[in-house]
């Protein structure tokens, strides 16, 4: 078994890798033996995390995307096979959110968070496709969200882009299962980051957060790590089409006191 969680010789690409859940994923998967290209629109931050990945003496890449603009994720897929001449795993981490109310949702604002939160792994999806369809071992996780099942309020759009994502993870385990190309997701439940400490741990919005999680705390970050590692790895060979919620028992639960 730990064989088959070893991802020594494999390459991945983590979309979003540079802050937050996608930065502690792409170092998850370095420790585990890839070599990884972390990513994302600020060359300081991709450069830091490729030093964290070559800390743990794996190769890196210090390089920006811009999720948005499909000659850009193109130019990173050629500047990934340039440099390590296949490609493994893709791991679409980018994302964006903002809280209003959804009557006051102006169109440009739903039309971006859906551009950043789905349409991004489209394009990372078709663009990446034909490498990772090349070795017949190709892995595509995809970071959803809560959202993408239950309604946290007034971030609509958000939930609407989490959901799409979690339905192009299905259809996309269809269509690629044939090219040897396993498609899933992860479902991330609360995890505390510097982002949103203030938000769990001093509004009544955190405290429902965590009246609602079962195991009575937020998770920590690195509590990611294994499903990461199991999903872009020969142990999750007959795994496609599927969402792994890491949420301490919050989709799972109902009264709690």
């Amino acid at each position: 078994m730990a064989s088959s969680l070893d991802l020594t010789g494999r390459v991945a690409v983590v979309l979003g890798g540079t802050s937050g859940l996608g930065r502690t994923i792409a170092l998850g998967l370095a420790g585990a033996g890839a070599d990884v290209v972390p990513t994302g629109r600020r060359a300081s931050l991709a450069a830091e995390v490729c030093e964290g990945v070559e800390a743990l003496g794996r190769r890196s890449l210090s390089t920006t995307v811009d999720v948005l603009e499909r000659e850009s994720v193109d130019a990173l897929r050629d500047r990934v096979l340039e440099s390590f001449g296949h490609v493994d795993v893709v791991v679409y981490a980018a994302g964006t959110i903002v809280r209003r109310p959804t009557v006051q949702v102006p169109e440009d604002e739903w039309r971006s968070i859906l551009d950043v939160n789905a349409t991004g792994a489209l394009r990372a999806c078709q663009s990446f496709y034909e490498a990772l369809s090349a070795r017949r071992r190709g892995r595509v996780i995809h970071i959803v969200s809560l959202n993408s099942f239950v309604s946290l309020k007034e971030v609509a759009a958000y939930a609407a882009a989490k959901s799409a994502l979690l339905s192009l993870t299905r259809s996309l385990a269809v269509e690629w299962a044939a090219a040897g190309v396993n498609v899933n997701a992860i479902a991330p439940g609360v995890f505390r980051t510097e982002l949103n400490r203030k938000l769990l741990d001093e509004t009544d919005r955190g405290r429902e957060l965590l009246m609602r999680t079962p195991i009575k705390r937020f998770g920590c970050p690195e509590e990611l790590t294994g499903a990461a590692v199991l999903l872009a790895s020969d142990a999750a060979s007959f795994i496609t089409g599927q969402c792994l919620t890491i949420d301490g028992g919050f989709l799972a639960s109902g009264v709690n006191s």
